[in-house]
């Protein structure tokens, strides 16, 4: 199966301040605050929820494709997805632009300052699915810029592609109409269980409703696993006992690339999460969204700890 990732590429700066925000910050003075913070470590780490999803499907045995926009700043971050098996052909550079980045700085209270430059981000809706050749068999529209998400649902419903339909954190911008239109004519909608309440407050609708206009919606909860719903089946999907809790940051992505493999496979839905569900714990058990490794034989090992597969996973090996 030929899977089209579109969606955010970034990197990621994250900073550790030693002391506390809040000892620096004069109330009184907030109209003139100028501050600067001494760091005592920096991290720059490859992240964007398109290449978060494609690194967990490419070390799975997958070479899903990735369409997006980056920076001139991002021949690095090329040659390390291609070098794990991912299809860049598709991410153009936009010249005069930075790739997407993201900057945070915590302090010891794990109190947080950060800011968000979209970069080429931002000129996202100037690529066309229409103009991907050969058609891909199924589309992941994740969170990017709003007006190429908008394009990308409207295009995959013009050209009778399936898709994903992962409005994630972009779910605060968008209106009730928007989520309505674009989960019109989904075959998946996936988000966490509190973007699920957010989604049913702004449109009115409830899951029953939902499920009238999207074939599947996946709903994650963190520590508690995951629900699939269709509207014949409910399926829960548990979580894989953690080794250590290092990082959150990423867990989502991969399970949605785990069980993105396992759907490009034909499973069925029980073990499709299950795939998700293992390849999400190996990304929480490191720093970073990109930052774990393994094996498929080091994957299929552990997941018969947990999970049976009926054998069904050999197919990885191949």
């Amino acid at each position: 199966m030929d899977i089209l990732l579109t969606g955010s590429v970034a990197y990621d700066y994250l900073m550790t301040f030693p002391g506390l925000f809040k000892e620096q910050i004069l109330p009184e003075r907030l109209e003139k605050i100028s501050l600067s913070f001494l760091v005592d470590s920096m991290s720059r780490q490859r992240g964007g929820v398109a290449p978060n999803i494609a690194y967990t499907m490419a070390l799975l045995g997958m070479r899903p494709r990735i369409m997006a926009t980056v920076g001139e700043d991002f021949d690095e971050y090329r040659a390390f997805l291609e070098a794990v098996g991912v299809d860049t052909s598709l991410m153009e550079v936009v010249p005069g632009f930075f790739t997407a980045s993201f900057f945070a700085t915590t302090d010891r209270t794990s109190a947080q300052i950060a800011s968000f430059y979209p970069g080429a981000m931002s000129v996202a809706a100037r690529q066309s699915i229409s103009e991907v050749y050969p058609r891909p068999d199924l589309v992941v529209v994740s969170p990017n810029a709003p007006d190429a998400m908008t394009k990308f649902a409207a295009e995959c419903r013009n050209l009778g592609i399936p898709y994903l339909y992962d409005p994630s954190q972009q779910v605060l911008r968008l209106e009730g109409r928007e989520l309505a239109r674009d989960m019109e004519g989904a075959y998946f909608l996936f988000c966490n269980e509190y973007e699920f309440g957010l989604i049913c407050k702004k449109t009115g609708w409830n899951l029953p409703q939902i499920l009238r206009h999207v074939q599947v919606v996946v709903v994650t909860q963190g520590k508690d696993g995951a629900t699939l719903y269709t509207n014949n089946e409910q399926v829960f999907i548990p979580t894989v006992p953690e080794r250590e809790v290092v990082d959150p940051t990423g867990v989502g992505d991969a399970f949605r690339g785990g069980f993105l493999v396992g759907y490009a496979h034909g499973f069925d839905w029980e073990l499709c999460g299950e795939i998700g569900s293992l390849a999400a714990v190996y990304c929480l058990e490191q720093r970073g969204p990109q930052a774990h490794s393994y094996s498929r034989l080091e994957f299929i090992q552990r997941f018969r700890q947990h999970f049976d597969d009926g054998g069904k996973l050999d197919v990885l090996l191949r």
